[in-house]
């Protein structure tokens, strides 16, 4: 089944090169059943990426998807262009009063903030109580992760020596999660961030650490009170993610490391290659599946 996207979004496009199945609103419209109400609260400095990676991923499986873009209300993006976000973005005050059966709220380029100094911080923390009335699953990835677990639990985020860049191994700790249904033992992922969540604190909270590695830390936490998961590293990255990153640093001459474990021979003359999009959609469509099995029909009582 398709993901629901308004034609003129540049995602509708790039995803139906790609081979994924889209539809219009309108021709979604004429079929039988209830899409997936899926929202997306972007806080990615360039959206459009961001919409694109996270509409493939979620798009991909075989239940019918309608996205909602969703942005803070008052806060403005500057790398977006306002028309771009005038047409396909509803700010959050306008959306609060609808029910959602899944949530996605993404990282930001913020990690060096303490939570409560960030500018939209008190706005977030209303949208992170409304989910537990109004959305059915929420996933939270990389700084949005953090701030759930930081606003639910108190759980602190660390600040990095260095920051962990490039592709490490990781471990599946929790195989008969639904979550990790189909995951490898061991596999590689993308990690790109300043600060990280410490496994002692999370078992102090009384949270399961789903996926972790021995040189980055914990990656991936069940959070099954507040019926959310947390993802601190990025798996719906593109092929070129990394290499975007690491050469806007270079150009810019703000200090930073080649990606490790990302370039083939650590050679950033050489293309990379993409070593994780095979559990990038395992774990999104298994988050789909998991919400397609407790979500009411009626979507209206969600969080009665």
């Amino acid at each position: 089944m398709p993901i629901t996207l308004p034609e003129t979004l540049p995602a509708f496009d790039v995803l139906r090169s790609e081979g994924v199945m889209v539809m219009s609103p309108d021709r979604a419209a004429q079929q039988d059943i209830r899409p997936l109400k899926i929202g997306l609260l972007n806080l990615m400095p360039k959206k459009i990426q961001t919409e694109n990676q996270f509409a493939r991923l979620i798009g991909a499986t075989p239940l019918q998807i309608d996205l909602h873009l969703i942005r803070m209300s008052e806060h403005q993006t500057k790398n977006t262009a306002a028309e771009h976000m005038e047409a396909f973005y509803r700010p959050f005050q306008e959306v609060k009063d609808q029910k959602f059966d899944g949530l996605i709220i993404t990282g930001a380029p913020i990690e060096h903030l303490p939570f409560e100094e960030v500018s939209y911080w008190d706005e977030l923390c209303e949208v992170m109580d409304w989910t537990q009335t109004n959305v059915q699953s929420t996933f939270g990835v990389c700084w949005g992760g953090m701030a759930l677990a930081w606003h639910f639990y108190r759980l602190p985020k660390h600040m990095l020596k260095a920051k962990a860049f490039g592709c490490f191994r990781h471990r599946n700790l929790a195989p008969a999660s639904p979550y990790l249904r189909g995951f490898s033992d061991d596999f590689v992922l993308p990690v790109s961030r300043w600060t990280e969540m410490r496994q002692e604190d999370i078992d102090k909270a009384g949270l399961t650490t789903l996926l972790t590695s021995p040189e980055t830390g914990p990656c991936m936490v069940d959070d099954p009170a507040h019926r959310a998961v947390y993802l601190i590293n990025h798996l719906e990255y593109d092929s070129d993610t990394l290499k975007q990153e690491y050469d806007r640093d270079v150009a810019n001459g703000t200090p930073i490391n080649v990606p490790l474990n990302y370039y083939p021979d650590d050679n950033p003359a050489r293309p990379p290659l993409n070593r994780w999009r095979s559990h990038a959609h395992l774990l999104y469509g298994n988050w789909i599946n998991e919400i397609y099995q407790s979500t009411p029909y009626d979507i209206a009582q969600i969080g009665n």
